[in-house]
């Protein structure tokens, strides 16, 4: 006997199009990494290839009138866009709900974009509950291809901004395999240390105390009231306070966000949930809605991101490049 379900396409007229574009709008505000990277158009089913350049073709000078000359070849290999759901279940009861003086939904929905913006960006820098489909995230690719600098190793020898700024440091990673860095997200732990970054003065054998601050322009050095805008050569900072970094793995990410890739598999969803049944994930039922007299707020939403990583002149070995390198504490 066939089985009659309301599918996807019947079901998607009860989100309109323009309620689901500013929840996606609302989601890459609360996300650093979507911010700052790059958006590829909304997938049209659960994987998409990216071609991506690994050959790169040579020239070689002839050898006389009659000498032969080489060949050479470009080649191309495979990355993926996996999309993957992210989900959370809002219960409210819906006394709750009778006796608000206020929007409910007014009130959630910022919350749940802030946490999914928030899942997105651990997931993409530390992997934290990151699908097995997904690359690796940003901390791990950067160590594999010693794109990490240790702040305390440095700190014995020079400081923060040797550890940022100069010869080794994280930007010059990123240029040593071809790549211009173009944004950075820190934690908020490092405002501190940039504010206490100051000029070295010279007593003429050594630097001494006494410098005037780094991240203060020339035209407000001397007023500390005046907003620190902070940049590292000339590239904004991003210090995420949705929760998404962890300053005891990370302190700052730095690279070029042009070779981060994401996309949304065109399913921002909400739902409302009247007669359901919530279980942990032990099977046990936690909320009963229709015998508790309860409403829930079903969020899903669909996203995917890559590295491709193209070779470039600069460094070939697939290996060691990596556009982003990270300042660990």
């Amino acid at each position: 006997m066939p089985v009659d379900i309301i599918d996807r396409s019947g079901a998607q007229a009860l989100m309109p199009e323009e309620v689901s574009r500013e929840i996606l709008q609302g989601m890459v505000q609360q996300s650093s990494v979507m911010q700052l990277a790059t958006r590829a158009p909304n997938m049209s089913r659960a994987q998409r290839t990216i071609p991506v350049l690994s050959v790169l073709p040579e020239a070689y000078f002839v050898s006389g009138d009659t000498g032969l000359k080489n060949t050479s070849k470009q080649a191309w290999e495979k990355k993926f866009l996996n999309a993957e759901e992210l989900a959370v279940i809002v219960p409210i009861p819906e006394a709750v709900l009778d006796d608000a003086a206020y929007d409910i939904w007014g009130e959630v929905r910022p919350r749940i974009e802030e946490a999914i913006g928030k899942a997105f960006d651990r997931a993409v820098l530390f992997g934290e509950n990151a699908p097995a489909s997904w690359p690796d995230d940003i901390l791990t690719a950067a160590t594999a291809a010693s794109h990490t600098v240790d702040l305390s190793t440095v700190e014995t020898t020079g400081d923060i901004y040797d550890a940022i700024m100069g010869e080794g440091g994280v930007i010059a990673k990123v240029e040593e395999d071809g790549f211009a860095v173009n944004g950075h997200v820190a934690a908020l732990s490092l405002r501190a240390k940039l504010r206490g970054l100051r000029e070295k003065v010279w007593d003429g054998v050594t630097a001494v105390p006494g410098g005037v601050p780094l991240f203060h322009r020339s035209s407000d050095r001397q007023d500390i009231q005046g907003g620190t805008r902070y940049e590292l050569d000339g590239e904004p900072i991003f210090f995420p306070r949705n929760g998404s970094m962890d300053a005891s793995q990370a302190l700052l990410f730095s690279g070029d966000w042009s070779q981060l890739v994401w996309a949304v598999r065109q399913d921002v969803t909400y739902r409302i949930l009247t007669e359901a049944v919530i279980q942990d994930s032990g099977g046990n039922i936690v909320y009963n809605l229709a015998q508790q007299d309860m409403v829930a707020l079903r969020a899903v939403f669909r996203v995917a991101w890559q590295v491709p990583n193209p070779v470039n002149r600069v460094n070939e070995n697939d290996a060691s490049r990596y556009p982003f390198a990270v300042l660990i504490p």
